[in-house]
């Protein structure tokens, strides 16, 4: 027997649930954060309703606005566009980077795309308003104008050696005004009603189809899970006991579902029933009623999140970003083509800029020259409270998208409530100072940080 196989019992009995479950602390952290200020704002939601004393302590809870089924679902599809962004902005900021210009090639991609649904294609190339290839077309132009100006900007970065801070900064300046020569100054609409479902409410799943994406996720979630376990036990890896996967199986399952389960509680408002029946010409049956389900728009975000998971943890590409990220020099020397390793992140970043101009302009139905305004600050700070460090080298997809929820919900809420606009910048400012502050004592408790 080996010496690992004589301790590993002992250990397991010396460790903590919280080791022996393999939970990463400052992700529970942020999670416990997310809670707090969830419950916080559906408290002082429901103290504006009832503000009169109340016996029972759970009244206000009970009674808020910011947990209700609509409000998590606006929560989801306001979220996903910097979420997009953030995960991008991981790979950007562990190889030491920065990209100030991200709201402003949103903006540049949406612009392209707006015009190609108003003008390009319906009328330049004749196929017409309403023709099913507009939105196809529309996207690969918004695609592709993103990509090429991330590329751009990685071999100003890799290639020229001009620093990502100052490209970025320029680009800040400069894509968003040229998106507006190119619409004149414009707003362009109304859009294609194909392009319109990847805004969130416009295209959902319904009960059923959003029951099936939970089961399958569900399913997969424990499957990955377990398979983790397999390739442990054949290298003689220590592995957690089978109660513990278990239990983090069905915390997976749970959450999941539980996820599900709300937005299939939220119906179809019943006017926009009788106006989709309307609209066909035909009257809509008494008592008839639907529920929205999971948004398409979170349906991308979940599957991009996976993906740039498996890049960061399971491919080449994704190992030369991190080793880059913590000793440059070192990667350089032992054989890592750095420079270009710079085009593709930015290039991927560019990608995922236009993708969330996708999801922007859809959900807003139209293109407006600020769309996208701040979403740099927004998509920096996502990824800085989700853990990226700043120094290079550390960063997680999942905890960039923690990150742009905690922070969509914290202006969420404080809109709810009227809290001014300024001081919601205030407090979302207060929020990322405190964030790094505590990232910094973390890596020092931990080692990590000297």
């Amino acid at each position: 027997m080996s010496d690992v196989a004589k301790h590993a019992p002992h250990e397991i009995r010396q460790r903590s649930l919280l080791e022996t479950l393999e939970i990463d602390t400052r992700l529970l952290g942020m999670i416990g954060a997310f809670v707090v200020i969830c419950l916080g704002f559906q408290g002082w939601t429901g103290f504006r309703l009832q503000p009169e004393f109340t016996a029972n302590p759970f009244a206000w809870l009970s009674d808020g606005a910011f947990l209700s089924a609509r409000n998590i679902f606006n929560l989801t599809i306001q979220t996903v566009s910097v979420a997009i962004m953030a995960t991008g902005m991981v790979f950007v900021i562990v190889t030491r980077h920065i990209d100030l210009s991200v709201g402003a090639l949103l903006a540049l991609c949406s612009a392209v795309m707006g015009l190609m649904q108003v003008w390009l294609v319906p009328t330049v190339m004749g196929l017409g308003f309403g023709h099913p290839m507009v939105a196809p077309m529309a996207m690969v132009a918004g695609l592709a104008t993103g990509t090429l100006v991330g590329a751009f900007n990685g071999w100003l970065i890799g290639y020229q050696r001009i620093p990502a801070f100052i490209v970025t900064l320029g680009g800040l300046l400069i894509w968003r005004n040229v998106g507006w020569y190119m619409t004149s100054g414009q707003t362009l609409g109304p859009l294609d009603k194909n392009f319109l479902l990847f805004g969130g409410s416009e295209g959902t799943l319904g009960a059923t189809a959003s029951w099936i994406v939970a089961a399958i996720a569900a399913a997969l979630a424990i499957w990955a899970q377990f398979q983790g376990r397999k390739a442990k036990l054949a290298h003689d890896f220590r592995v957690k006991p089978i109660w513990a996967e278990v239990m983090m199986s069905a915390i997976y399952a749970g959450a999941i579902f539980g996820f599900v389960a709300i937005l299939n509680s939220y119906e179809v408002p019943a006017g926009r029933l009788r106006r989709i029946f309307a609209a066909r010409g035909e009257t809509m049956p008494e008592g008839y009623s639907e529920v929205f389900g999971l948004p398409i728009s979170v349906l991308i975000l979940i599957l991009l999140a996976i993906a740039m998971t498996m890049i960061a943890r399971r491919t080449r590409f994704g190992r030369y970003i991190f080793a880059t990220g913590g000793n440059p020099d070192a990667a350089e020397l032992s054989g890592i083509n750095t420079r270009l390793l710079t085009v593709k992140v930015f290039a991927l970043m560019g990608f995922l800029c236009a993708l969330s101009a996708i999801v922007a302009q859809a959900r807003l139905q139209n293109h407006t020259n600020d769309i996208g305004t701040l979403d740099e600050l927004r998509v920096i700070a996502a990824a800085v409270i989700g853990g990226t460090a700043l120094s290079g080298g550390i960063g997680t997809i999942y905890g960039a998208i923690l990150g742009a929820l905690i922070m969509q919900s914290l202006q969420s809420g404080m809109a709810m409530v009227g809290v001014d606009s300024p001081f919601q910048n205030i407090v979302v400012g207060l929020v990322l100072v405190i964030a790094v502050w505590i990232d910094i004592q973390y890596r020092k408790r931990t080692g990590a940080l000297k």
